[in-house]
């Protein structure tokens, strides 16, 4: 990689950047297509397989032993890479629905998503629930329907779907020649060329013929007849079936362009980067207090949605993620920390390449760059050249599963803490302190969660630890306006209250039926399955 991302010409930051997110359903090809768009944008020389075996053939995104040993990929990534004059900033998001608030939150720090569909299961649970939080976002979605290889449902059934399910508007860029047996590839629509099957692996455009139309008889020759009538009957139905492409229905949220292709035989890919070059929207404006911030305002500015302790081992070390939101960062200054109003010095600020790293002179509204240091930062935090604003809509979530915490070995209580309060802060577990006892508390989303958790604690710190089941179900943040009323609340119940690393208030309910009854027993508080981080 280039050792300054920008380009020779300096172009503007509305024309030099694309920071997107990948989205998917577990298993539905999500790392494999990335792998094949970093292979395609440079970044790589040979892409990995999540499945297959032997150091050189591991996935390059996945660098967690449990992702490998999984084949899943449980922590985000990012990777940077440049193709055609503009630099891609690509963020691979967990698709474990485990997971799902380190996705919210790198979903905040992103202009465009690619939605990845598995053609022989359609829409499935995890991808309509990451459909949403784009949508709350309006975050503009290209569709790429994977595995056309394999025998799938009916393309225009996947349609449907995607029109009833998420109703979006859709509207088809390639279309199968073929599927499963039968797969000959796929034909671009609106360039009028045949993207064949057998293309050499890793050359992406490397079979390309172009033709004058589906009849073009061209593909007489290419293609079995039996294979091709069908193609040019349901082809032609489709360019006249559905809307032609409007740029700004795409970008406002409410029309998905569609490829059909595989990752695996390297099919449509090249095109789907070509849309994220041409249609995906530049930087764009992001919500603060107490104004909007635009990319083409001078002085820089950026939030933290991400933390990531321990990336190196030998250094035991911590980076922040940022989303630079406008400016240009140079290597060496100050930005200024909102909540504390301390000065950092961004002496060391790194680009990503999954495990590699390289050092970042400059970087442009878009760009996503590391900031190593040692709790100084966390998500959510605001940095700017001195104004007083905060960055919002990164929010905790109300976890679903509640475990007292048993530490094997009493005298390593500091480290634990430690381990439990670094890990919190990436989003791999939410960690209350109760008012009475001493046992800390985490809260997950899921069961993998715990397994990644306890994992981690062995492998990055060398604790022992194991969880047993706490006598609480849910747990809600309580606020209120009167700090007289809430002080109230806190001393009747310090039973079943906690404190969350900010030291706010959390009330942990044994069941649905406790809740309920506490809600209506004081209407004047408030119980939120939500709340900002500050």
């Amino acid at each position: 990689m280039p050792t300054n991302l920008t380009s020779s010409a300096a172009p503007t930051a509305s024309e030099s950047r694309r920071t997107f997110a990948i989205i998917s359903h577990p298993d539905a090809g999500k790392t494999t297509l990335t792998e094949k768009l970093l292979l395609f944008g440079g970044a790589i020389h040979l892409a990995g397989h999540v499945k297959a075996h032997g150091e050189r053939r591991r996935t390059q995104s996945d660098w967690m032993k449990m992702e490998r040993a999984r084949g899943i990929s449980i922590s985000s990534s990012v990777m940077t890479f440049e193709r055609d004059g503009l630099t891609f900033n690509l963020l691979d998001t967990p698709g474990h629905q485990d997971f799902s608030e380190d996705t919210y939150r790198t979903l905040t720090a992103v202009d465009s998503a690619i939605m990845v569909i598995d053609a022989a299961k359609g829409i499935e649970s995890q991808t309509r629930k990451l459909f949403e939080v784009c949508r709350l976002r309006d975050i503009p979605i290209i569709t790429f329907i994977n595995k056309i290889d394999r025998e799938g449902l009916d393309p225009f059934a996947l349609l449907d779907e995607i029109e009833s399910t998420l109703a979006l508007d859709v509207c088809p860029m390639t279309w199968p020649v073929g599927m499963g047996g039968d797969f000959r590839g796929a034909f671009d629509l609106r360039d009028h060329r045949y993207l064949k099957s057998e293309s050499r692996p890793g050359a992406g455009d490397g079979r390309v013929v172009a033709t004058g139309g589906i009849d073009d008889p061209q593909l007489d020759a290419l293609v079995p007849e039996r294979i091709l009538a069908s193609f040019r009957e349901s082809a032609a139905l489709a360019a006249s079936a559905y809307p032609g492409f409007d740029l700004d229905s795409y970008r406002g949220g409410h029309l998905t362009p569609v490829y059909f292709g595989s990752a695996l035989k390297d099919c449509a890919v090249t095109e789907l980067l070509q849309a994220l070059a041409t249609l995906a929207p530049p930087p764009r404006p992001q919500p603060a207090e107490p104004r909007t911030v635009y990319p083409d305002e001078k002085a820089v500015t950026g939030f933290v949605f991400k933390m990531q302790a321990n990336m190196d081992l030998n250094h035991r070390d911590r980076v922040a993620f940022l989303r630079l939101c406008s400016g240009r960062l140079r290597r060496g200054m100050k930005l200024r920390q909102v909540h504390s109003g301390k000065m950092i010095s961004l002496q060391n600020p790194i680009f990503f390449f999954a495990r590699e790293r390289q050092l970042a002179e400059e970087a442009l509204p878009g760009d996503i760059i590391g900031i190593p240091n040692h709790g100084t930062l966390r998500v959510g935090d605001t940095l700017t050249e001195g104004e007083e604003l905060r960055f919002t809509g990164i929010p905790n979530f109300a976890p679903e599963i509640l475990r007292r915490v048993r530490l094997d070995d009493p005298m390593r209580t500091k480290q634990l803490r430690r381990a439990l309060e670094d890990l919190a802060e990436e989003g791999v577990t939410q960690v209350f302190r109760p008012i009475i006892g001493s046992q800390w508390i985490v809260g997950v989303v899921g069961q993998l969660q715990l397994e990644v958790l306890s994992s981690r604690i062995a492998t990055e710190y060398k604790i022992a630890v194991g969880f047993e089941m706490a006598p609480f179900e849910t747990a809600r943040w309580v606020a209120g306006d009167d700090p007289a009323h809430l002080k109230q609340f806190i001393e009747r119940n310090s039973g079943s209250l906690a404190e969350d690393r900010d030291g706010a208030p959390v009330f942990l309910a044994r069941d649905t039926w406790d809740l309920n009854r506490t809600i209506r027993d004081w209407p004047n508080l408030r119980f939120l399955k939500t709340r900002e981080r500050t």
